[in-house]
């Protein structure tokens, strides 16, 4: 599903056309408030964004989408009359993934819209699997020796990324790096509960997140 956030009817229907005759499934919204609501009962594989809205501007729903834990990965398009070199670079800085500006071609816009599909479907394995953990990205579930097991996003964050590289040790840096998007020494700490909490919740399963002293954390079902 593809959410279209476009205060303009007409350049509104025209992406919904363009994009449900390219077999994708699509809706569109003319106020933030109603797209919000909207993302309160489904997520939406991708988002294309206009800056000028009549209720709140494009830049601080972006800003907002990358504040919130379930949709701060959802790829984002930006749709607007700006085609200045700093309106798009602000753009990229606040979180957003592509950037067109009016009028577009619509040719150009489908195609913008299946490489960026493609690029977020193509980043992780979909299924990963460490003794009897198993994780599936796409339905973010997690079961441990066949038992379902209910992770906050932190957690589930932190367990792909050790599961993903099985068998190599992961420095406390790169977990804050790609977990918490942070560099700031002084929050490692919180690993170190988000692995307890983690450990806890997996049961004996939880075995198999090994602790690297001084160094930072591994996932090996095989190593004692």
């Amino acid at each position: 599903m593809i959410y279209i956030v476009e205060d303009d009817r007409n350049i509104q229907e025209i992406e919904l056309f363009a994009l449900k005759n390219s077999g994708y499934q699509a809706v569109g919204f003319e106020t933030a408030k109603e797209f919000y609501k909207a993302l309160s009962t489904r997520l939406p594989e991708l988002i294309l964004l206009d800056i000028m809205l009549p209720d709140e501007d494009g830049m601080s729903i972006l800003k907002r989408l990358r504040s919130r834990a379930d949709t701060q990965k959802i790829p984002v398009i930006l749709v607007t009359a700006k085609a200045t070199e700093i309106d798009k670079v602000k753009g990229l800085d606040g979180g957003a993934d592509d950037y067109i500006a009016k009028p577009f071609g619509v040719m150009e816009m489908i195609a913008r819209v299946k490489a960026l599909l493609r690029r977020s479907s193509g980043l992780e394995e979909s299924i990963l699997t460490c003794g009897d953990v198993t994780l599936d990205s796409e339905k973010r579930m997690v079961y441990a020796a066949g038992r379902p097991v209910e992770l906050t996003y932190k957690e589930f964050e932190l367990l792909k990324l050790l599961m993903k590289n099985r068998g190599i040790v992961i420095s406390r840096d790169v977990i804050m790096e790609r977990v918490w998007d942070s560099s700031f020494e002084g929050e490692s700490r919180t690993i170190d509960v988000h692995v307890r909490t983690l450990r806890q919740k997996l049961g004996e399963s939880g075995a198999l997140i090994k602790t690297i002293r001084n160094v930072g954390y591994m996932a090996d079902a095989d190593r004692a």
